[in-house]
């Protein structure tokens, strides 16, 4: 009897687990994101958050995740929310993870908006990291029926979209996580998708960052009139989060350039920066990563 109540216990929590992971959290009436997720895996998008917000017009999807999989699972989970037209797709950047389920909601009619920076770097890279995928630890199965889909409409500094009821404002300081990173704002509700300008619990990924652009970035969001903050990856966040990203930032590149000076070492590098640095629960592999793709080069 102990054994069939456990078994069931532990069948609930799995299927508790699945649950939470699947479905959008809502963060206020028409606003609803993945927030905190903790599969990591290339095949779950690096835990990348995304969402929406809800306008009497249609929806506007905040980023895509990585793949046609990927984006057929938030679709899925949009469809639980809302039957109503998704008319746009805001990618804060063209990272894999970000905008390569762009495919899914582009075959819908959305139109697909990003920095005029970042479309460019899409069409730079896309391609190329598509046939070589098995170098971000994915497979041709993970990454089946996905296909490169480049913005359609492209903006400089700042743009607004009318949803009927709601204004929905994307923004871009300077360069920061890349040249072109934007932040989708809801004024009314005080929310702020920030992408990977801010990543909350997470190690971030530096190597396309401009270090300086994505402090004066981060100082220009501490004075917006914000509650609550969706990272690019890990949980709901606020404006503490964007202090401690900020510091993070500054540490690690003073540090790095430090070490890089005296030490060709990945490893080596890598392991003194993680005894500097605050500790942060999510991928710790992506220290190594940026000492060698920022500060030593390819070597």
């Amino acid at each position: 009897m102990k054994r069939i109540v456990a078994l069931s216990t532990l069948a609930l929590t799995l299927l508790f687990v699945q649950t939470a992971f699947a479905e959008l959290t809502k963060l206020a009436d028409n606003v609803y994101a993945y927030v905190g997720v903790k599969d990591a895996s290339p095949a779950r998008s690096f835990a990348a958050n995304a969402g929406i917000v809800i306008g009497r017009d249609g929806v506007l999807v905040v980023d895509t995740l990585i793949s046609a999989k990927e984006g057929e699972r938030f679709l899925a989970d949009i469809r639980k929310v809302t039957d109503k037209p998704i008319k746009y797709v805001v990618n804060t950047h063209t990272h894999l993870d970000h905008a390569f389920g762009n495919c899914v909601f582009a075959r819908l009619g959305a139109t697909v908006i990003s920095h005029t920076a970042d479309r460019k770097m899409l069409e730079r890279v896309g391609a190329d990291t598509l046939k070589n995928i098995g170098n971000f630890g994915l497979k041709p199965e993970d990454m089946a029926g996905t296909e490169i889909v480049y913005p359609a409409l492209t903006f400089s500094d700042r743009m607004q979209i009318d949803l009927g009821d709601e204004a929905v404002e994307l923004i871009r300081v300077a360069p920061s996580h890349t040249e072109g990173s934007v932040v989708v704002y809801v004024p009314s509700k005080k929310l702020l998708f920030a992408g990977d300008i801010l990543f909350t619990d997470f190690h971030p990924f530096l190597a396309d960052g401009d270090i300086a652009g994505w402090t004066r970035t981060i100082d220009a969001l501490l004075t917006m009139d914000v509650e609550r903050i969706i990272p690019g990856h890990g949980p709901l966040s606020g404006k503490n989060d964007l202090k401690e990203m900020k510091a993070y930032l500054l540490l690690f590149d003073s540090k790095a350039r430090e070490l890089a000076a005296t030490s060709q070492d990945v490893d080596a590098i890598a392991a003194e920066l993680k005894k500097t640095l605050p500790k942060r629960s999510m991928a710790d592999w992506m220290i190594a990563y940026n000492v060698k793709s920022r500060y030593l080069g390819k070597k």
